[in-house]
């Protein structure tokens, strides 16, 4: 066997070496060679493809180190978004997660000697939050894209929320009118009866009327006979005209009531409708296409915690894994007819329902209350967001 041939046990020791991380100061990242002591370094240096290097850097070192630093924070920050995207972290720690690609851009390359000086160019800079503490440098990344997206999106939402609300209010003036008027012409209609037509007294001839004058007391009882027919004659009109009265009282009690739940489904629309929805329970799918190389896009999970209202700790269904995504990065899930939702937006957030139906062409559905406050009560046109799939 040759001396300096594949499974020689000097050949296994130095790959053994290599698969590990070196020291920084033995790095070239011009040549991007990992020598593994001084001497080695030395060797490489003296060497004459590093020699041709460096002077393709002296030509321009600012432009080479610029474009090192560059990549270095790209890549850094990269890391942040898609591991620490919402939490605060150390420093370090982010820092021990990126070098550990052995092909990774040394920061001896870049501008920034030490990572305290890059931690404090990223605050300076906005990129991140960064605080002090006893325990070291803690930093936060800040999403500023999503977090214009959110707001542009939230915003055109209520714009179409409030066109919708005035269209509505429109159309059910328009209506109230309508049957008003509706109303008053049966009203009308039922307290002004035709007149009877008048009936003529006729008299044959050789007929004769004579009038009798009897005693006191006969009289009296005529008079009173009389006076009892009348009364009920009265009596009946009154009752005719009470009836109408009701009939109207009550046709606008009931618009009336009506009028009040609609008022109040309005209060309690704006006092519960939030930019958050997230909660404990429900199943949802992710997606998040920066996932989608590990396999999580368009796949559901149940969320087992909610963070800071807008962050769900998701433990997906097929793998168990457990990812912490922005809701914004996820969709609610709708179940078969008879399932259980979870308001999760709206009027009755927070209830338990039963699905009955879904209308496709308006995106929204039908729902009746089984748990909560309005236990039993229906609802029509509940829109897809506002409801979510229970696990």
């Amino acid at each position: 066997m040759g001396k300096n041939e594949f499974l020689t046990p000097k050949a296994i020791a130095n790959r053994i070496k290599a698969k590990g991380l070196q020291k920084l100061r033995w790095y070239c990242q011009m040549c991007q060679k990992q020598c593994r002591d001084e001497n080695g370094f030395k060797c490489h240096c003296m060497s004459e493809s590093h020699q041709r290097q460096m002077q393709v850097f002296g030509q321009n070192p600012t432009r080479i180190i610029d474009g090192y630093s560059e990549e270095f924070e790209n890549s850094f920050l990269d890391l942040m978004r898609r591991s620490h995207r919402f939490s605060r972290v150390a420093a370090t720690v982010v820092y021990n997660e990126y070098i550990h690609d052995r092909h990774h851009v040394h920061m001896n390359s870049t501008q920034w000697a030490t990572l305290t000086e890059f931690v404090k160019y990223l605050g300076r800079t906005g990129k991140c939050k960064v605080d002090e503490t006893p325990k070291g440098w803690f930093i936060t990344y800040i999403d500023r894209d999503s977090e214009t997206l959110f707001k542009e999106r939230l915003k055109n939402k209520r714009a179409r929320a409030d066109l919708a609300d005035e269209e509505k209010q429109e159309r059910e003036i328009r209506r109230q009118i309508e049957k008003a008027e509706e109303l008053l012409l049966e009203d009308d209609a039922k307290n002004a009866p035709p007149p009877p037509p008048p009936k003529e007294l006729k008299l044959e001839e050789g007929v004769k009327v004579g009038f009798a004058l009897g005693s006191k007391t006969s009289a009296t009882e005529r008079g009173e006979s009389s006076k009892v027919v009348f009364d009920e004659v009265e009596e009946k009109e009154e009752k005719g005209v009470k009836k109408n009265k009701d009939a109207s009282v009550g046709r606008g009690g009931n618009s009336a009531l009506d009028e009040l739940m609609r008022e109040e489904e309005k209060v309690k629309e704006k006092a519960n409708r939030k930019d958050y929805w997230l909660c404990e329970g429900i199943i949802v799918k992710v997606m998040s296409k920066t996932l989608a190389e590990k396999g999580y896009y368009k796949q559901k999970g149940v969320v087992k915690k909610v963070i800071d209202k807008y962050v769900g700790e998701i433990e997906m269904l097929e793998s168990k894994h457990k990812l912490r995504v922005d809701q914004e990065e996820l969709e609610t899930v709708i179940p078969q007819i008879g399932g259980l939702v979870k308001i999760v937006n709206g009027a009755y957030r927070g209830s338990t329902a039963r699905l009955l139906g879904v209308d496709t062409d308006k995106f929204c559905a039908k729902l009746q209350i089984e748990k909560g406050l309005y236990d039993g009560r229906i609802l029509k046109a509940i829109e897809y967001e506002d409801i979510c799939k229970l696990a």
